[in-house]
């Protein structure tokens, strides 16, 4: 079984920007099959996405079929297992606590001088498109994350585009987690095509200002071509992980959390990064028994991701370690080191941190309450964490009272004149006995 391990200091730059790019180069090369796909929607509508569904999906429908009703919302309820429910309802009330944590005021000031206020009116994005996707597996959790904070911030109209089954039904367990967060409006439509119809709107699926959610490379390359139509949110593509490691950690807990984005699919990156050979040797030699127990699926994927974006790389020391994962901007970083947290203080790009042995990705995937969709593909040196933020705007307020104008109206005039623009100018200039 072939495992990639880099020695770092023996690579050439171009091999580490090769590490470094991970499946991002593909994600560019998918753009030539996404635009035709995206000019479909534009020009046939619901019949296009109908056709990609029975392509991509297998799926058979009708237009009528491509909103969830009550009653598959019903059965859905129905078709899920107790223990599972209540997995979604913990989680989600976890989810809950933390993002409500995060709003912030609806209006404030600050008083900037005598009679001058300035301040922010902060207001929900008025519709959002949530994606969700299926393709490899069941996403409840990906609900969760995406329409908690979106319901939290009071957006007025939020949807959900999520891959049908080939049946033309919803999975059980994301319709369930939907009606956890109060969401009615789902619509069974995945890929490129779901991106679209959200971008522009069919007669069934509306247009929408924003769209957020993780998807393979085919969504992740029709977000790029359509952002300046629509916001296309936090760059959320194929899973990626950095399992960061000094000489203590324990090697198994260490091979084992390395495949937990290796499952995720072929296009996914998991790394381990130490600057301890042998750490680096055991956890290799641990590695083809913990593959070969999974099914054959998740074997494949994994097998390919560890010979293909991921694998072990070797540092130098821990300074040079800490540099690697700045360098990569890590979706997903664990910190399994003597001291987490003088370690965390040092890391300045990553989607997130997972500190110490008892916070495994499984944990912050999934219940602990943080959000797991995160920025891929290197973006964690700009973006953020999906949060509340990202379905709320903001808008700038002032208020000049007479006393405050007569303080600052010569100030601005004056930078007016010099940047030359008369008409400012002559609306402070020619102000004067006109309000008294």
């Amino acid at each position: 079984m072939k495992i990639n391990v880099y020695d770092l200091k023996n690579l050439s730059q171009a091999e580490i920007d090769k590490i470094l790019r991970r499946s991002e180069t593909d994600i560019e090369n998918f753009q030539t099959t996404v635009r035709p796909i995206i000019q479909a929607v534009v020009e046939k509508g619901d019949q296009a996405l109908l056709e990609y569904n029975e392509k991509f999906d297998r799926a058979q429908m009708v237009a009528t079929q491509l909103k969830a009703t009550e009653a598959e919302f019903e059965q859905a309820k129905r078709n899920l297992e107790p223990e599972i429910k209540e997995v979604i309802e913990i989680s989600a009330k976890n989810i809950k606590k933390f993002h409500h944590a995060q709003m912030p005021e609806e209006m404030w000031f600050t008083q900037i001088d005598n009679g001058i206020m300035a301040g922010e009116k902060i207001t929900p994005i008025t519709s959002v498109g949530l994606y969700v996707p299926r393709g490899k597996g069941s996403f409840p959790s990906v609900m969760l994350m995406l329409a908690i904070p979106a319901v939290i911030a009071n957006v007025p109209k939020v949807m959900v585009c999520t891959p049908p089954k080939p049946d033309g039904t919803v999975d059980d367990a994301s319709l369930f987690a939907a009606e956890v967060c109060g969401i009615k409006d789902v619509y069974k439509v995945g890929g490129a095509h779901a991106i679209a119809a959200m971008a522009y709107g069919t007669n069934s699926i509306p247009k929408v200002a924003k769209v957020i959610g993780p998807g393979n490379s085919y969504v992740s390359a029709a977000k790029r071509l359509l952002y300046g139509r629509l916001d296309v949110g936090t760059p959320a593509g194929p899973s990626e992980s950095i399992i960061l490691c000094d000489e203590t950690v324990n090697p198994q807990i260490a091979a084992l959390d390395l495949l937990i984005e290796a499952e995720h699919g072929p296009d996914s990156t998991a790394l381990l990064v130490t600057h301890s050979k042998e750490v680096a040797a055991q956890v290799e030699a641990l590695l083809p028994d913990l593959i070969n127990d999974l099914p054959e699926e998740r074997k494949q994927f994994c097998q390919t991701v560890l010979s293909n974006y991921g694998g072990i790389v070797v540092t130098t020391d821990l300074e040079a370690s800490i540099q690697f994962v700045n360098d990569f901007a890590p979706e997903h970083l664990e910190v399994l080191v003597k001291e987490p947290m003088a370690v965390a203080n040092k890391i300045v790009n990553a989607g997130e941190m997972l500190l110490g042995n008892y916070a495994p990705i499984t944990i912050g995937n999934f219940s602990l309450g943080v959000n797991a969709i995160l920025p891929t593909g290197g973006f964690a040196k700009t973006f953020s964490c999906v949060t509340v933020h990202d379905f709320l705007k903001r808008t700038s307020i002032g208020y000049v009272t007479k006393e405050g104008y007569d303080n600052i109206s010569d100030v601005a005039r004056q930078f007016a004149e010099y940047e030359g623009f008369p008409s400012h100018a002559n609306a402070i200039k020619k102000r004067a006995g006109l309000l008294d």
